[in-house]
């Protein structure tokens, strides 16, 4: 995993190991969940849906990071790649890494990430734009 990151996961792992600084419903693993959510906002993928340009941070994880919180935005702001696909590889490469230290209960948040991030890949593997996105019920489809 980049040094960077290992950083910043420490930083925040440390911080939330006291139980002081936890909110309701805390996970270890939301840690890389909310980490992986500020790589994704700080890349601006052009392949990204409308409606997720931005993955948002929680309420709770924000109102709980500390002043920690100004010091990794810096960390993250200044891992930066000549291209959106290299970007696309190291957030995907993190994503795995992450996922590697939970359980299958713990990868919630983690899965879901990674599914947008995998969604947007085929676009880029396609070089295809996203016009408008169809919500159908797939129950519906059978």
């Amino acid at each position: 995993m980049d040094k960077r990151i290992e950083e910043v996961l420490h930083i925040w792992h440390t911080y939330f190991e006291d139980e002081n600084n936890q909110y309701s419903e805390y996970e270890p693993s939301d840690i890389e969940y909310f980490v992986g959510c500020m790589l994704y906002n700080h890349f601006a993928f052009s392949k990204a849906l409308d409606n997720l340009k931005t993955m948002d941070l929680s309420y709770d994880f924000l109102s709980a990071c500390g002043d920690e919180y100004d010091d990794i935005k810096e960390i993250i702001a200044a891992i930066n790649f000549e291209d959106e696909q290299k970007a696309l590889k190291f957030l995907q490469n993190y994503i795995q890494e992450a996922k590697a230290k939970y359980t299958k209960s713990e990868l919630y948040l983690l899965d879901r990430l990674e599914y947008h991030v995998n969604a947007m890949a085929q676009r880029y593997e396609k070089d295809v734009d996203v016009q408008r996105i169809d919500f159908e019920n797939p129950l519906l489809r059978q």
